[in-house]
């Protein structure tokens, strides 16, 4: 058995891992680590875990807990891992970050848009960017794992393909983006009440979301060279899920079935990456509560585009889905073990 600890297990990701790994025969939870619900038992803070979980939730000591599992996930906020790890730590045990501490390769990239001071920069070129798509084979020999964001895996996934092939002008990516109100976190915000949210939806973050360099990032690996681009983020009245839309400029004329083909060609192997069917566009209610992403296109002729669709659980895929898809890999597992749940409907 993995012997598994999760810190910050009372947000909404840790709560989300939480779930899966209880469900995955190959997974012991040791540690529910919550620095503010220490002592506090966990099914009181969340009451559907009642007779699930009969632990209490302990601290954040990253150094005891790695005496004690075989892999560590922090689902805490930007800052916390980079502060903590240290060559002790991964010398015991696998670590998947949940936060960007180690996802952005330039750490003035990083410190520019989180406003803070990254405290462990030299772990930075060894950190696995961990989008198991594109990186599986580096993911399984990591010992420090950098859980992708949720929006930019749904907008790595949605664009990848075309821009790898050599499809579309980098130049010309716009990325609109929805997600509901789970991505925020649990914490308590005015902008989050459900009178601020229900019957609304806004952009923000508005050519200045922190998601946007790591976007960018991947992006830039796919093209060859580095992309520059505008991504848009909204909040709509929901819980679960995001949709991304996207536009770019095609660099030559193609029919349906060339891009379908090009798609296929990265996705066709892939157990979570549905590439829909001619003309079904992605919707979040098909993804709910699974590990998939689905994707599809469509060619504007007259303008000369192509639009490229995506939407997944931003919980789950874009967050401890992902992880857990990550931890299979690290320890030489089926992908896809305790992630099989078909999508939740309605």
């Amino acid at each position: 058995m993995i012997k598994a600890g999760i810190i910050g297990s009372t947000g909404y990701a840790g709560a989300e891992l939480v779930r899966l790994l209880l469900g995955h025969r190959e997974t012991e939870i040791v540690w529910y680590g919550s620095r503010s619900y220490v002592d506090q038992r966990y099914a009181s803070v969340y009451q559907n875990m009642f007779q699930i979980v009969d632990a209490s939730c302990m601290d954040d000591n990253m150094e005891e807990l790695a005496k004690q599992a075989d892999v560590i996930f922090t689902a805490t906020p930007q800052g916390f891992c980079a502060s903590m790890i240290n060559e002790g730590i991964l010398s015991r045990a696998k670590v998947i970050d949940l936060s960007a501490d180690f996802r952005i390769k330039d750490v003035r990239i990083y410190e520019e848009w989180y406003k803070l001071e990254h405290k462990s920069p030299q772990y930075l070129a060894e950190a696995v960017y961990g989008l198991c798509e594109l990186n599986r084979e580096k993911i399984k020999s990591a010992r420090l794992v950098a859980n992708p964001g949720c929006y930019p895996t749904c907008s790595t996934l949605s664009v990848y393909p075309l821009l790898a092939e050599g499809l579309i002008d980098p130049a010309t990516i716009i990325i609109d983006a929805k997600s509901g109100t789970s991505g925020a976190g649990r914490g308590a915000k005015v902008d989050n009440l459900f009178c601020e949210v229900n019957e609304n939806i806004k952009a923000y973050g508005v050519a200045s979301h922190r998601h946007t360099p790591e976007i960018e990032e991947q992006l830039g690996y796919a093209a060859g060279e580095p992309v520059v681009l505008n991504f848009t983020p909204h909040l709509v009245p929901m819980q679960r899920g995001i949709l991304i839309t996207a536009y770019a400029s095609l660099k030559k004329e193609v029919t349906y079935e060339e891009v379908k083909a090009v798609y296929d060609k990265y996705y066709d192997k892939e157990r979570f990456v549905r590439v829909l069917e001619k003309d079904v566009c992605p919707q979040t209610k098909w993804v709910e509560g699974s590990n998939y992403v689905d994707v599809n296109f469509k060619i504007d002729p007259r303008t000369k585009r192509v639009i490229m669709m995506g939407a997944m659980d931003n919980l789950v895929k874009g967050a401890a889905g992902q992880a857990v898809q990550n931890m299979n890999l690290l320890f030489g597992l089926e992908e896809s073990l305790g992630l099989q749940q078909a999508p939740m409907f309605p």
